[in-house]
């Protein structure tokens, strides 16, 4: 028996995927989850799941910051990113940043089927018409893969709010905390991605970002 764990935020494509998933393989359980939290939660309670399908922006993912957080935690798991997004530098990060394969949201039931077969058994999947078009990812990234997988998932959270130009008494009203909780998160940030400054852990930051987003990814 399969069990696979579908992590997106849209209702509706969980239930469609999820039906079209039990339409191809006999003997299938599926989990659901709708932010980054949930899907965390659910990979260290289910430790016998065959694959991830992630949309990779949920909630709290932050962009590429989920998938290189799962790969980070839970590398044995297969993780197939399924997304609204055909952008072919999204793709090749993606697939840089450890997923198995990569599923265009608009895929057939039968090339979902395939690319899921194909993970299962061990091998990346991409679509035929861009496969031959993803570039491979540059060593910056992959160290810098590394070093955003020590950040925990509140540290990027702040990181993001460094991102966008929060002052720290902005960051510790959003997340409920103190300033010197901020402070602490900042130091450790600054700790982990090897950098001095604000500017220098935005750069990163902006890094991750994957654009262009489609609002039904």
């Amino acid at each position: 028996m399969n069990q696979f764990l579908i992590a997106d935020d849209h209702p509706l494509f969980r239930a469609a995927l999820k039906g079209a998933l039990q339409n191809q393989f006999d003997t299938l359980t599926v989990f659901e989850a709708d932010t980054f939290e949930a899907t965390l939660a659910t990979l260290a309670k289910q430790d016998e799941l065959d694959l991830l399908l992630l949309d990779l922006h949920m909630p709290g993912s932050g962009d590429l910051y989920g998938l290189i957080r799962i790969r980070e935690d839970f590398p044995s798991l297969p993780v197939v990113v399924v997304s609204g997004s055909e952008d072919l530098t999204v793709i090749s990060k993606v697939m840089g940043y450890g997923a198995m394969g990569f599923i265009p949201k608009s895929s057939s039931p039968q090339d979902i089927t395939m690319a899921i077969d194909t993970v299962l058994a061990g091998d990346n999947w991409l679509p035929d018409n861009i496969k031959d078009k993803v570039a491979n990812i540059e060593h910056e990234d992959k160290a810098l893969a590394q070093q955003v997988a020590s950040l925990t998932p509140q540290q990027f959270k702040v990181l993001q709010y460094l991102h966008e130009g929060l002052l720290n008494k902005q960051i510790a009203f959003e997340l409920h905390i103190s300033e010197a909780t901020v402070k602490a998160h900042i130091t450790a940030i600054f700790r982990k991605l090897g950098v001095y400054n604000r500017t220098q852990a935005v750069l990163i930051a902006s890094k991750l970002q994957l654009e262009p987003i489609d609002t039904q990814a």
